[in-house]
């Protein structure tokens, strides 16, 4: 008997994996929405009954990445014999698909998808998946499966794989994040360096050149470094392929090198001109996208930098002078990393949200408060704000640094704001004129 221990997006996938192999099962989730009641009623699935003990009664438990493994119910089950995994290890024990993984605090998405469209670009049917919908399962699943999955893992994820081996693995980045559920940077870069653990000889690990003798302590495949601020792409070969500059906006350096080697890697064989593939390479929606133009002032929007990382790279991008929104809920942001470029870019800062000022505090520029507690006035005060503070050209830049769901839905709903209330100030302006 397996368990799936919380539903969800990830869990539902696991619940139609395993009732496609026709797997005796329950589930548990202490809050389960209308779309997984509705599935489980489809599939005749029973709740678990975790107040009769556990001892004997599953075999395996599927945990979705949200329930953190030192939930005291995985405890249980894990002190009762019980294997608790997830559904990336899942996956990849009930399948023989090719697998690229990618994982790191902040890029890791962009890259995914970047690998996938390298390959796509060669004639190759890859797919994004994992923490980038759609769930893995439901691409293995798939009547028409492709030729490889690009998974992104996160550092949930990778807490509960055991035998997981993908043919390449990437880390983008190691920074700070997650420390409420994994408590150190140590702990947390650990279970992110664990994408590399089970490779084999012929694989291959491409992660940050700082991280390089470590990978090659842990990695069996041949490793190689990305380097910081990259001038040139390079191939395998190191030979150049582009100038970094002739990369479209938004698309950073550092994950298109490793996207690049990522998708070499895999491919083994001579190809098509890859240039005009990362010509053509497109940010994720909300990755430092400019969707406006005043005069000599960008409005960039990069709602998805809500980890120091991202922000960095968002704020060495943007053309300076920069009046930089940010705010919501704080997530453990290191400010350390973002001071040097702050100080040389930044002319202003805008706050919102419940930590935003508490955030611009922590650096000695001019800043101002937005104390709306309305997503949409909170936006739209904060855009005409910074603009104010901008001398005639430079950007204004989203790049929280954190959580909006103080303010917002989500991520996405943030973005709709910003890019609207940009859209209003451009019209008033027009209309005057």
């Amino acid at each position: 008997m397996k368990l799936v221990y919380g539903l969800g997006r990830s869990g539902r996938a696991v619940l139609r994996h395993l009732a496609r192999r026709g797997a005796a099962m329950q589930w548990w989730d202490d809050r389960p929405s209308p779309q997984d009641l509705q599935l489980v009623g489809e599939l005749e699935v029973e709740r678990a009954d975790l107040s009769r003990g556990v001892p004997g009664r599953f075999a395996q438990v599927i945990a979705a990445p949200g329930v953190p493994i030192d939930h005291p119910d995985l405890l249980g089950l894990r002190a009762a014999g019980t294997e608790v995994i997830g559904e990336a290890e899942l996956g990849y024990r009930d399948s023989d698909l090719p697998m690229i993984a990618v994982t790191g605090t902040a890029g890791k998405g962009s890259t995914v998808a970047a690998i996938a469209a390298l390959l796509r670009a060669q004639g190759i049917r890859a797919e994004e998946c994992g923490n980038f919908d759609p769930p893995l399962l439901s691409v293995l699943d798939s009547e028409a499966p492709p030729e490889l999955a690009v998974v992104e893992l996160s550092s949930f994820q990778l807490e509960r794989v055991d035998r997981f081996r993908s043919q390449v693995a990437v880390i983008t980045n190691l920074g700070v994040d997650h420390l409420d559920r994994h408590g150190t940077v140590a702990r947390y870069h650990d279970l992110k360096r664990r994408i590399y653990r089970n490779q084999r000889a012929g694989d291959w690990t491409i992660v940050p050149a700082s991280e390089l003798e470590r990978a090659r302590s842990g990695s069996l495949g041949r490793c190689l470094g990305v380097p910081a601020h990259l001038e040139q792409l390079l191939d395998l070969q190191g030979r150049p392929v582009m100038g970094s500059e002739e990369l479209p906006g938004g698309v950073f350096p550092e994950n298109a090198q490793a996207a690049l080697w990522a998708a070499q890697a895999w491919l083994q064989r001579p190809a098509a001109s890859w240039h005009s593939a990362l010509q053509l390479l497109q940010p994720l929606p909300g990755r430092f996208e400019r969707v406006g133009q005043l005069g000599g002032v960008d409005f960039v929007d990069d709602t998805l930098a809500t980890r120091s990382l991202s922000a960095l790279q968002a704020l060495r991008r943007a053309k300076a002078p920069v009046a930089w929104i940010l705010g919501g809920i704080d997530k453990g942001a290191d400010l350390d990393v973002l001071r040097s470029a702050v100080m040389e870019r930044v002319c202003h800062i805008v706050a919102i949200g419940r930590d935003g000022p508490r955030l611009a505090s922590a650096f000695p520029l001019p800043s101002t408060r937005v104390a709306a507690e309305l997503g949409s006035a909170a936006m739209d005060a904060a855009v005409r704000a910074a603009l104010a503070a901008l001398p005639g050209a430079g950007s204004v830049l989203l790049a929280p640094l954190a959580a909006s769901f103080d303010l917002f839905q989500d991520y996405k709903e943030r973005s709709r704001e910003f890019r609207r209330a940009v859209s209003r100030l451009l019209l008033e302006r027009a209309e005057r004129a």
